[in-house]
């Protein structure tokens, strides 16, 4: 017994020796919930439950690994025998022995999602069906969006409300390709990732059989990262468990952060009500961060409404206050963040893997990186690519090189055809072909009309015609246009940012965001000064060009050469952050819009969520952490004016060190126009979950429209006026014309604010 116990504080120890009957253990950031999880299992083979009649869910295969390794290093080689892996891998293993009921073989194939998304892809052409109206990543996204709420393909194009919703969206055949693309997936005896677990819930449900034994194998089941589950994985764990009710969740709802994914958080807030006898463990004791840190992330999440209550302490250090660094703007806070490292390393010795950026989006690495490259800080992108190593952005600059050299025949095979323009496979090859055999370049081949008259039909003649005529305008340009001016005129003209932009998808809008940040990243470097002086670099003009633009890029993103060295600083998204731990933590981009994002200011239910992404984000944190914003960031080349995150001013202040001119407001919280109490308790349906949503162009222009909100021609000096966060307040003054236009006003609750009218959707009210 001692050899289990003796690492294990009080709370851990009651969590473990807990066997019987059904139990939630709550375990709070960085208070050793893995390690409960692992003794847990390692105490019920002790006490002699055999481990074929164990089951251990995780969300991670390393997570599953590293677990079982540890049980086997506790008790044994028989702990090999656990059922323990990942909701996937588990019911994949289930359906191998037991899909044959569905008419599926034990060899059946699994499909990934590109695999899916081709298939997709295949039936939309085969259908006839605009591609661009079906893309396969909209499709996709539907079709696991009603899997994972158990709706089937056929009841979905016989339910009236979502194919109103499709046709509503112009999407009307959307029912149609889920039930081809479920047909063809049962035709090549394949399953994608969604089906394991639908299928499994199939099984379970419409064969008794089946249920019984496996509620009869799985004695005891072990739930990891409950507050992560959607609704078809807690439908299936309650069917398992509901036989003998030997189950153990184990969560934090504090940490409830992929909602987007499907993720329901009132799985861990129903659990008492599925099993009324249940036993509440608490895990309260921190040994990650600093009491500082605890505290303050105490501060941040108590203003929450919909939570499980704990609070977290720790004995560690004080430590020092968390340091809160205000910049200019965004270009301007990458090199505030990277001073700071670079400070922190030479003071104290620090290695660079001793420090984490986290942000909001992606598109937001940029300027970090651009920052840590000039100080020669090595980094690397966690759960993505280098910023222009990205798809697009090496799209983009494929334009912006074939532009300034039109022999950079590895630009123009990248882009002949990109966006689509009807110049195919074959009609590439024909050209490489005959370049092969002449020793002239693709360029010169296809502006020789003799030379490519003989290889393609009149029709794709055309077609590359118009092409090379748009990469000249280009390079005409080239001497009378700034380097951002001729870039957002080729991301335009070429067809990029169009075909980016009919993606609404999470990830298509990302692609944008990072064209946005490339432009952006132009925008700056046309308006400072260059840090070497010129000589000849751009050919005699008054202002900086394209080909300037690209020597500069090319030198920052010269490959590095790859080594096995791991010390490097670390980027990555707050969500790619869950579950790990970083001595020094910056958390950046926190600007009201972005961080809170706009997207989740539409119920209390999505700002909750949105909170407790920031709480992760702070609980990260071992030794330090720094919180930066904005006051400025450019967003499609225009310099907007940002307001610091509510977030900041949610952590009490004693725990803060402010930027000395810092004047921030301890105003009531931010309180939009959200969903009544009662209604964020109430499970979200289906149609709500997977609707289509109205296609705006953009948050500028719904603003603008808005007939409710006070343009710059209303507003005049003595107006009283309504601000949706500030309350009430008197126009002190107003200064600059058009999109510019700045309001100063007071407001009774928090003193005197200046605003962007276009923004600041003031509503007049005397």
């Amino acid at each position: 017994m001692d050899k289990f116990l003796k690492d294990l504080n009080e709370a851990q120890q009651q969590a473990v020796l807990q066997a019987d009957g059904p139990m939630m253990v709550i375990a709070g950031a960085g208070s050793g919930k893995t390690r409960v999880l692992t003794y847990k299992v390692a105490w019920l083979i002790s006490k002699g439950i055999d481990p074929f009649h164990i089951l251990a869910l995780t969300f991670t295969n390393k997570a599953a690994r590293e677990m079982k390794e540890r049980i086997v290093q506790l008790v044994g080689a028989d702990a090999r025998n656990l059922w323990m892996g990942t909701f996937h891998a588990i019911f994949a293993r289930i359906l191998r022995i037991e899909g044959h009921r569905i008419g599926y073989p034990s060899n059946f194939t699994i499909y990934d999602t590109d695999d899916s998304k081709n298939l997709i892809k295949t039936i939309v052409k085969e259908q006839s069906l605009d591609p661009k109206v079906y893309q396969p990543n909209n499709v996709l996204g539907r079709i696991s969006a009603c899997k994972t709420n158990l709706i089937t393909a056929q009841e979905y194009v016989e339910n009236t409300n979502l194919t109103t919703q499709d046709k509503l969206a112009a999407r009307p055949e959307m029912g149609k390709l889920y039930l081809l693309y479920q047909q063809r997936c049962f035709k090549a005896s394949a399953m994608d990732f969604d089906d394991l677990l639908t299928n499994t819930y199939i099984i379970l449900r419409d064969f008794p059989d089946a249920l019984y034994k496996y509620q009869q194998k799985f004695k005891y089941i072990l739930v990891d990262e409950y507050q992560d589950t959607n609704h078809v994985q807690y439908q299936i764990i309650k069917s398992l468990a509901a036989n003998n009710e030997n189950i153990c969740v184990v969560g934090d709802d504090a940490q409830s952060i992929y909602g987007f994914r499907g993720a329901n958080i009132q799985n861990i807030f129903s659990f008492k009500f599925d099993y009324p006898d249940h036993k509440l463990f608490k895990l309260e004791q921190n040994y990650r961060s600093t009491q500082t840190i605890v505290k303050a992330a105490n501060s941040i999440i108590v203003n929450n409404k919909d939570q499980i209550f704990k609070e977290i302490w720790t004995d560690n250090e004080i430590g020092n206050r968390i340091r809160v660094l205000r910049a200019p703007s965004d270009n301007a806070e990458g090199n505030l963040v990277a001073a700071s490292i670079f400070e922190n390393k030479m003071n104290f010795q620090l290695p660079n893997k001793a420090f984490t950026i986290l942000y909001r989006t992606n598109s937001q690495s940029r300027a970090m990186e651009e920052a840590l490259r000039k100080l020669n800080i090595p980094y690397r992108i966690y759960g993505g690519l280098s910023f222009y190593k990205r798809k697009e952005i090496k799209d983009l600059l494929a334009y912006f090189r074939l532009a300034i050299n039109h022999n950079d025949e590895e630009a123009l095979v990248r882009i002949i055809n990109y966006p689509a323009r009807g110049i195919g496979k074959t009609s590439l090859e024909k050209l490489t072909v005959a370049v092969g055999n002449g020793g002239n370049s693709i360029w010169e081949v296809i502006n020789d009309s003799n030379m490519l008259h003989g290889l393609v039909n009149s029709g794709t003649m055309l077609k590359i015609n118009e092409f090379a005529t748009m990469i000249k305008s280009f390079t005409v340009m080239h001497g009378s246009k700034d380097a951002y001016e001729l870039g957002r005129h080729i991301a335009v003209s070429s067809g990029i940012l169009r075909d980016l932009d009919e993606d609404k998808t999470p990830e298509g809008v990302n692609r944008v965001d990072n064209i946005q940040e490339l432009l952006n990243a132009m925008r700056e470097f046309c308006e400072k000064q260059p840090d070497l002086p010129q000589e000849n670099g751009n050919g005699g003009s008054t202002f900086r060009t394209l080909t300037d633009f690209m020597l500069e890029i090319a030198l920052l993103t010269d490959a590095d050469t790859e080594d096995d060295d791991n010390n490097k600083v670390s980027l990555m998204t707050v969500h790619q952050a869950k579950g790990l731990e970083f001595p020094y933590v910056f958390v950046v981009g926190l600007e009201e819009n972005l961080f809170p994002s706009f997207q989740s200011l539409a119920s209390r239910a999505d700002l909750e969520e949105e909170r407790r992404l920031f709480y992760v984000a702070v609980t990260r944190a071992q030794q330090r952490l720094y919180l930066s914003y904005a006051e400025n960031r450019y967003r499609w080349g225009d310099l907007m004016m940002c307001e610091p995150s509510r977030f900041i001013e949610e952590i009490d202040p004693k725990y803060l060190e402010m930027p000395s001119t810092a004047k921030f407001s301890r105003f009531q919280p931010h309180s939009p126009k959200f969903v009544p109490d009662d209604a964020a308790r109430i499970p979200v349906s289906l149609p709500h979950l997977i609707n289509f949503k109205p296609i705006q162009e953009s948050a500028r222009k719904a603003v603008a429209d808005d007939p409710g909100f006070a343009s710059q021609g209303d507003l005049q000096t003595g107006m009283e006026v309504e601000h949706d966060r500030f309350g009430r307040g008197k126009v002190i003054s107003l200064e600059g014309i058009g999109p510019n236009c700045k309001a100063t006003v007071f407001f009774k609750s928090v003193g005197q604010k200046q605003l962007l009218v276009k923004f600041a959707k003031l509503k007049i009210i005397g």
